[in-house]
């Protein structure tokens, strides 16, 4: 049975193995790292799926600075083991990641992703339209979301600044 729940201390080393056998070494690469790198997932928003004992999905919202929108959430890694690819495990944990961000009060989501995969979760590239992401980054992978009846990304201009606590 598959079940999605928080991210728990023990989790990293698994995270970690699934992330390098799903996504490879170029993960290192990406921009979205930058932001990452040295920082703790947002509080209460990192999300694992298991199938039984074994770790087979993972997502993460991190604290940023959207511009001068002011505060927001940098989604990613969505990563699902390949076995388990079209079984829902990434949508389950895309719904589980927007609905804990909205319900703990943050007003919006960014992520670099396929557009077409990321729609269906009411991603769309207008809301990042004046933002930058710090290194290089493909415009039309750049994609936001406004939560709740808010439009806290609309008009924002300037690039993505971590802001979420440091490691140790």
């Amino acid at each position: 049975m598959i079940v999605i729940d928080r991210e728990n201390s023990l989790s990293h080393v698994e995270r970690e193995k699934l992330l390098d056998r799903v996504m490879g070494p170029a993960r290192f690469q990406k921009s979205s790292e930058l932001l990452r790198r040295g920082r703790l997932p947002a509080d209460g928003l990192a999300f694992v799926a298991h199938d039984g004992k074994h770790m087979i999905g993972t997502v993460r919202l991190w604290n940023v600075k959207a511009g001068d929108s002011g505060s927001s959430l940098l989604l990613g890694p969505l990563a699902v083991e390949k076995a388990y690819s079209g079984s829902g495990v990434g949508a389950g944990l895309m719904y589980a990641a927007l609905n804990a961000a909205q319900s703990t009060g943050h007003k919006s989501v960014l992520l670099v992703g396929d557009p077409d995969y990321y729609a269906r979760f009411g991603f769309h590239a207008a809301p990042a339209n004046g933002l930058l992401m710090p290194g290089h980054f493909d415009r039309h992978r750049f994609l936001g979301i406004n939560l709740g009846n808010g439009d806290a990304l609309s008009g924002s201009t300037g690039i993505l600044r971590a802001t979420g606590q440091m490691t140790h």
